[in-house]
């Protein structure tokens, strides 16, 4: 599979025209290092979600492809990518030391936001974060930093308590979804979703444990997620 630059290209009569086509892995180039990603941005999408995964988990998560793929069919482009290079990945299988580096984490996830926002395919598109696990933390904080050009969070099973003081100032409207049985993660939500001031809402999944592999479970994930988006997503 080809990887596309991360170039704006403009026709001859100055106008910009789309630099990848509908489907394309992507180099997303972050200060010295250069992460990798799945973007797929249909040409009447109507908004764009970034999915930020969890620690000790990848762009291939097979449970993010999935909520990715409901999103996309209710008429969101997505971005799936890694948020650690591959000697990173390595270094941390044995030391552990950036699954909870929640500013690295947010850090990167922002700065491929405003990569994203600077081709002509994104540019007029509403944005949103899918954040799962860790990945739910650096979502609000990268949602905090960037303001009103976030304008939706969803966290599967996520640990938004560890965005700490940053909860405060979420401006996107933020959906926590956990599981029924995740206890005590859904207790850490709900300490979490206290301190949020925006438009919120927190979802239990009956009969679902952390990992959402109960029959039905992250299927409603991806309800919950795509309808969320699908709301907040829309071209003002």
């Amino acid at each position: 599979m080809n990887t596309y630059p991360s170039t704006t290209e403009s026709s001859s009569r100055g106008e910009k025209r789309r630099t990848f086509p509908v489907g394309a892995t992507v180099g997303i180039p972050i200060g010295n290092v250069t992460l990798t990603g799945d973007l797929v941005i249909p040409e009447d999408a109507t908004g764009l979600v970034l999915f930020a995964h969890g620690s000790g988990s990848s762009r291939h998560s097979p449970r993010n492809q999935s909520v990715a793929r409901v999103v996309r069919a209710a008429g969101s482009g997505t971005l799936l990518f890694d948020l650690l290079t591959p000697d990173e990945e390595a270094a941390e299988a044995y030391t552990r030391h950036l699954r909870f580096n929640i500013p690295l984490l947010a850090g990167r996830l922002a700065a491929a936001t405003r990569w994203l926002s600077s081709h002509a395919e994104a540019q007029q598109l509403p944005m949103g974060y899918f954040g799962s696990s860790t990945g739910g933390a650096a979502a609000l904080v990268a949602a905090a930093e960037l303001g009103p050009r976030i304008r939706a969070v969803v966290s599967r099973g996520g640990r938004p308590d560890l965005a700490g003081e940053a909860l405060s100032r979420v401006q996107a409207p933020t959906l926590l979804i956990v599981g029924e049985r995740d206890k005590q993660v859904l207790r850490l939500n709900e300490e979490a979703y206290a301190l949020l001031s925006c438009e919120k809402k927190l979802e239990t999944v009956r009969r679902a444990t952390h990992l959402f592999e109960e029959p039905g479970t992250l299927e409603e994930v991806s309800r919950l997620a795509a309808d969320w988006f699908q709301k907040h997503l829309e071209v003002r």
